[in-house]
């Protein structure tokens, strides 16, 4: 039995600021941020969207009636909780009016939690194959104004739902993962913005990906002569690009050449939301569907998943019979057209926008959201969510 992806879409904040200004703002080269990183725009979020109104959004953008009843465990992967307690995939559930008879849980381990949903989905659908698992990578990352990590900023979820016989890519079951206690990335519970070792993180990024690639070899008996792309979790897009170098010369010249093109699709709609954690791998493997001429139905994707602290793991896929047929390439087109660019001092004010953490009353003004769903307030120590639709 095949199982993988059978729908998947991603959603961002209607707001962004262009990276050339942004490294103007704070006196930097502008090449630093759009080839040093490969940033071209971020993706900013008013105080109206949090992790669980993002996610919800990004599901709405697939998910149909028969969706809504047949799905019965919602696995919701983010570093960016707004509960200690309850999770985000409750809030989730209800918001978008699944079956009551489901399963919802969160899922941390920094940007690797929708990995974790996945592979949990796979074994669930395995017992229960008439079953439908929805999936989530939702975060907001924020490491501070004027901070050495603000540019790698970023906010968005992506939504999948995970079936047998999907539609657009069958998982296969071959995989290799490595954990190590490590400091390079991690957020206190009484910090709203992330601690980060930069270059050791990017080194332990790279050590981690050729450690589950040697693994992955050694299990499969398949090479780098087997993909047609690989996709890569992308805190910034230059990154991926790093991990790929070290790797890339063990394949033969044509091969070489297409998964460094296919490469460059897969980071189009990196470069302009930005590191939204625990979805930026599957944005990038959406942005390479929807991106990549070369693509063709049997197609195999390799896919490296990393989440700091440390988690990582190379996992594949087939691309399905027709696949393109049910990608959502116009949605999101249209998503990226309509957003709207702010200024410096506008993103920095909406910044600094909290919600009360002191148990007050707070009213959000919603008008400028064109989102279907939104954070309108607080009220009793409980966040107020709206469903435009219901």
């Amino acid at each position: 039995m095949k199982i993988g992806i059978d729908k998947i879409g991603f959603y961002a904040p209607h707001m962004y600021v262009d990276m050339n200004k942004l490294a103007v703002a704070r006196n930097v080269e502008p090449e630093k941020f759009t080839i040093g990183i490969g940033q071209e725009k971020m993706a900013i979020a008013p105080i109206t969207q949090d992790p669980v109104t993002l996610a919800a959004n990004a599901a709405l953008m697939i998910l149909d009636e028969s969706d809504r009843e047949k799905i019965d465990f919602v696995i919701f992967g983010t570093e960016s909780g707004i509960d200690n307690s309850k999770s985000g995939a409750v809030y989730v559930h209800h918001l978008l009016g699944l079956n009551p008879n489901a399963r919802s849980i969160e899922v941390k381990q920094a940007c690797y939690g929708a990995t974790a949903g996945i592979q949990m989905a796979k074994g669930h659908i395995a017992l229960n194959p008439d079953s439908r698992v929805l999936v989530l990578g939702s975060d907001i990352a924020r490491y501070g104004l004027n901070t050495s990590g603000e540019s790698t900023q970023g906010a968005g979820a992506v939504a999948m739902v995970i079936s047998a016989d999907p539609k657009i890519m069958a998982l296969e079951n071959q995989s290799a993962y490595l954990t190590a206690d490590i400091m390079d990335f991690w957020r206190p519970v009484y910090s709203d913005t992330a601690f980060v070792d930069g270059k050791f993180s990017n080194e332990q990024y790279i050590y981690f990906f050729t450690t589950v690639w040697e693994q992955y070899k050694a299990k499969s008996g398949l090479d780098l002569n087997d993909f047609e792309a690989i996709c890569f979790h992308l805190p910034y897009t230059k990154m991926g690009l790093k991990a790929l170098r070290t790797v890339v010369e063990e394949a033969d010249e044509a091969t070489q050449e297409k998964l460094l093109a296919n490469y460059q699709s897969s980071t189009t709609y990196n470069r302009n939301v930005g590191n939204i954690y625990t979805g930026s791998l599957y944005l990038s493997l959406i942005s390479l569907l929807e991106q990549s001429e070369q693509l063709k139905d049997g197609s195999r994707i390799g896919l490296y998943s990393y989440g700091s602290g440390a988690v990582g793991e190379f996992f594949t896929g087939i691309l399905q019979p027709n696949y393109r047929k049910y990608l959502q390439t116009k949605s999101h087109t249209e998503l990226f057209a309509s957003r709207t660019e702010i200024s410096i001092e506008e993103y920095e004010e909406v910044f600094q926008q909290t919600i009360p953490i002191d148990g007050s009353t707070a009213t959000f003004e919603a008008t400028k959201d064109p989102a279907t769903i939104y954070l309108a307030g607080m009220k009793d120590n409980m966040r107020q969510y709206v469903n435009k639709a219901n």
